[in-house]
């Protein structure tokens, strides 16, 4: 179907083959590239559509119309001047990775036109109709936005409209969010229509009220407003996620109580939705009334929530139930044998396809640490569950990696890093369970590498001395969990995107250097875990490379019949081996993929194979 973008027609929906409007006339084929698709929505001057640009392979794209009545001068008047100030905005900013690409603007008849890039994904209104947010997806947002914030307000741009409506979670997974976190992907800011540029402590501008009621702090209620506006709006719209209450098309608002101007949001949280002391403060800090007792920048709201993160803040009640652990408490001494519930910071990447790195962010993950004999510690990360599509489509890759399908993924904890030496040695020298385990098997020593030469059999040894260790059920992940939180929400080749990098993991990139002019890889051997600096979106490290990690499942030729709820596979196959995923010191790139998968015999070593455990 074509929409017809002459304001005055009455009926605009035309078939996809028709060159000019059915009932007004009109040419469908905008500056004669751009075909409108849809309507995506409408407000004030402006109307947004989804289009296609003939000109770019019918790329699709995001058409914004300004259409306002000759009749009344100073609409527009006005409708030009935003016009104008949200195409200068969009150039000046657009160098920002979370702000869309500006392609053209222009007139066309009566009417202006803006034309951007489209953002694949869902607003943060549309996620919050399927679910509340918790503190980890709050914090996530926050850590997300607020550098973006501070970007912007650098260039002395203020927005003024910050909002559910305005922010774009990318889509760059295919899970459901629906579990306990967020389906991930940097957040977008849309809709510079009402941003205005700042001198000093004021707008240059006042006595215009812009911005949308129930988000908008006082002072710019009243035309005025500061780099703190659009932090006290970013606080609203995390309070109302966390809460499930906007504001009502009549104008009331059961979470703002008018009488004594105050925000209720501790009052109506959904049952199992707690929050931190300390989130609890920055938040009310952000929605005082007065802008002297705000935070006055994003860069000093970012610094508290790292500061609170390294002080491993109290994560969200959800997460303790899973775990069925007593409140989180800070480390006290290194003898503590509790485990510790912490959230942990971690900086992840993206790259293009050809390698050229796109974006970076820091994120956090709910973690707990499990003290081990010898002062050794052993971090668990908390893995949100999910839906992904398992494997690769068909033609594109190995027969065995195919067919691709869905599979449903409880919630679960996985170790931050494969199992290191010195990790292998405290709980090797635990009392056996079912076979002897060597203290120190690995080829390349090093405490803080990975433990390599062991056999899944010694694996599950592992996992059996651990659990007796700590009264919970450790073991080794199923080759569907193990995909699942490789990819950390990716559908990418790999957890980094689209290809992958010898300064991103350790792999042999000999093979593969060719293709990206590469120069061979010198390693040839483990590294120490983590040493790379990056994570996955979940907060996994060396999920690709250094080390193949053993899976729990019988070996399959492919995945016909394969389980489609995450359970290890030990029906049918060949019992005599036992999976391994992602890649090893000694792999060339194509072998690293989140999809690839191989086996090996259940007593095999080798000085590429190890493991990590699951909780």
């Amino acid at each position: 179907m074509l929409y017809c973008l002459n304001p005055s027609c009455q009926k605009p929906e035309n078939t996809s083959s028709a060159k000019v409007c059915k009932s007004c006339g009109s040419s469908l084929l905008l500056r004669g590239r751009y075909s409108i698709i849809r309507p995506l929505s409408q407000g004030g001057f402006a109307k947004t559509f989804l289009a296609q640009d003939e000109d770019r392979r019918r790329a699709i794209c995001v058409v914004k119309q300004f259409a306002p009545s000759l009749f009344i001068p100073a609409a527009y008047q006005k409708a030009v001047q935003l016009f104008n100030e949200e195409a200068e905005k969009l150039i000046h900013l657009e160098d920002h990775p979370q702000i869309p690409t500006l392609y053209a603007y222009f007139q066309e008849g009566n009417c202006l036109y803006l034309v951007q890039q489209f953002i694949k994904g869902e607003t943060l209104m549309e996620l919050a109709q399927k679910q509340t947010f918790n503190e980890v997806q709050i914090r996530e947002l926050l850590g997300d936005v607020l550098p973006l914030l501070q970007f912007i307000h650098e260039r002395k741009v203020i927005h003024r409209d910050i909002k559910p409506d305005n922010i774009i979670q990318r889509e760059n997974r295919q899970f459901l969010p629906v579990f306990g976190r967020g389906n991930g992907g940097e957040y977008v800011l849309i809709d510079f229509g009402v941003a205005k540029q700042w001198t000093g402590n004021l707008l240059s501008r006042q006595g215009t009220m812009t911005g949308t009621p129930g988000y908008a702090p006082i002072e710019q209620m009243r035309g005025i407003a500061y780099p703190a506006s659009d932090l006290y709006s970013l606080a609203v719209t995390c309070i109302r996620l966390m809460t499930g209450i906007f504001p009502k098309d009549d104008g009331s608002d059961e979470l703002y109580d008018n009488l004594t101007g105050n925000w209720l949001w501790r009052e109506k949280l959904p049952e199992g939705i707690e929050f931190s002391p300390q989130l609890g403060a920055i938040l009310d800090n952000l929605l005082s009334d007065y802008v002297k007792e705000r935070y006055q920048s994003a860069g000093e709201v970012l610094q508290v929530l790292q500061t609170k993160v390294a002080k491993n803040v109290a994560v969200a009640q959800s997460s303790k139930k899973a775990i069925n652990q007593p409140k989180a408490k800070a480390i006290e001494t290194a003898e503590k044998k509790e485990p510790v519930n912490q959230v942990s910071e971690f900086e992840v990447i993206r790259l293009d396809a050809r390698g050229k790195e796109i974006n970076r962010q820091r994120k956090i993950a709910e973690s707990f640490v499990e003290k081990l004999p010898g002062g050794v510690s052993l971090e668990m990360v908390s893995i949100p569950g999910g839906i992904f599509l398992m494997g690769s489509p068909r033609g594109k890759y190995l027969t065995r990696e195919y067919p691709q399908h869905s599979v449903q993924i409880k919630p679960f904890f996985m170790g931050k890093f494969t199992v290191t030496q010195a990790q292998w040695k405290a709980v090797a020298s635990l009392p056996k369970v079912s076979r002897v385990l060597e203290k120190e098997p690995a080829k390349f020593k090093g405490k803080n590498r990975p433990v390599e030469c062991v056999s899944w059999e010694d694996a599950i040894e592992f996992c059996a001395r651990l659990s007796r260790l700590t009264g919970k059920s450790y073991r080794l992940p199923s080759e569907a969990e193990w995909e699942y939180a490789c990819r950390g929400g990716m559908m990418t080749d790999f957890c980094f995107g689209e290809t992958m990098i010898p300064q991103l993991a350790n792999f042999d990139a000999g093979v593969s250097g060719g293709w990206f002019g590469w120069k061979k890889q010198e390693i040839q051997e483990t590294t120490d875990v983590g040493s790379f600096g990056f994570a996955n979106d979940f907060g996994l490290y060396d999920m690709h490379g250094n080390v193949w990690e053993w899976c729990a499942d019988f070996w399959h030729d492919n995945y016909q019949e394969a389980p489609t709820d995450g359970r290890v596979w030990k029906i049918g196959g060949d019992d005599k081996f036992r999976v391994q995923r992602g890649g090893s010191w000694c792999s060339n790139l194509l072998m690293c993929r989140c999809a690839y998968r191989d086996r090996d015999l259940v007593e095999k070593k080798e000085d590429n194979l190890g493991f990590r455990v699951v909780c």
